[in-house]
Formats: structure tokens, sequence, C-alpha cells
């Protein structure tokens, strides 16, 4: 037979596992059950960063076939179950370090804000955030000119971080 405190403290952790953080599959999803089609047109960009929106989009893309069973359809398809609409509103990058012998600067915070939203086939806005705000440290070597580039690594890099989290967001919200 097992004694009080022996059982006590064998069921004690498992008090504790419940309140971890952890939640079931699709258990705050904010896509409809019905969702099977996905239409992701290529995101606005009212920024001067150029192609921004292509790296984001294509990002945004990838990570929704990577993470969903949903069709995922580039562009706009008036038969998608759900249309992912986007729009980069601001693109600013600010030295954070600098190195001592150098003067020049070794990393910067690049803030990205944007605005999704996540409408049906009917135009009903199932989930939005006009000021999706996503901030990213990136280590730099070379001058600032060097470091946003078309098609540079950092892009996407910040573009997949980017899409990670916003389909987190969309997919699995708390």
């Amino acid at each position: 037979m097992i004694s009080r405190w022996a059982a006590c403290l064998l069921l004690t952790p498992l008090l504790f596992a419940g309140g971890c953080g952890y939640h079931t599959l699709n258990g705050a999803v904010h896509l409809p059950s019905n969702a099977r089609t996905l239409a992701i047109p290529a995101f606005r960009n009212t920024t001067q960063s150029y192609r921004t929106e292509a790296a984001f989009t294509q990002a945004v893309i990838r990570e929704f076939t990577d993470s969903t069973s949903c069709h995922i359809v580039s562009g706009r398809d008036s038969a998608a179950d759900a249309t992912l609409l986007g729009t980069i509103t601001s693109y600013r990058i600010v030295p954070l370090t600098y190195d001592a012998t150098t003067g020049q600067t070794s990393s910067y915070l690049v803030t990205i804000t944007a605005s999704l939203s996540l409408v049906d086939r009917h135009g009903q806005t199932i989930w939005a955030n006009s000021n999706y705000l996503f901030r990213q440290q990136y280590e730099q070597s070379q001058d600032l000119a060097s470091f946003i580039q078309e098609d540079s690594a950092a892009t996407h890099r910040l573009a997949e971080d980017f899409a990670k989290a916003a389909v987190a967001d969309i997919v699995e919200s708390w």
C-alpha cells in the first residue's frame, strides 16, 4: 500500500502540468473548421522598402503550407474558403549596438508593422490585427546599405520569422 505522502508526491506534478501553457491542437483556432482552401494574395507594401512584400508573402505561404492542412492558393481566389490579406505599413531599421574598435554598427533592431486580416468568402472578418508589430534583432558586420538590399539574407530571415509568428497567432492563438 502506498502511503498518503508518497501518493501526494506522485500526484502533485500532475496538478501543475495542466497549467504549463500546453493546449490541445486546434484549441483556439481562428480558421473555420470548414476552411479547406486559403487564398493568400500578394501583400501590399506602403513603405519605401523595395519588394519586402514579396518576401513576406512567400514566407507566409510557405509557413501556412508547412503548418496547416489547408490547400493554399497564392493570389486571390473567389472559391477559397478564406483569404489572408496583408499590408506592410512600417519597416524600420535602427542601429542597436556598435563595435567599440571600429565604431561601426554591429547589430540592428528591425521593426515591421503590418495590417493582417483573415476574411471568409463572404467578406466577413474572421481575425484581424491592424497593428501587427514584429521586432527582431539581427547581427551585422557590414554597413546598413548592404544589410538591407534586394533579396538579402536578413530580409528573408526576417520574413520567415514574421511568418512563423503571424501564422501561429492566426492558427494557434491563445
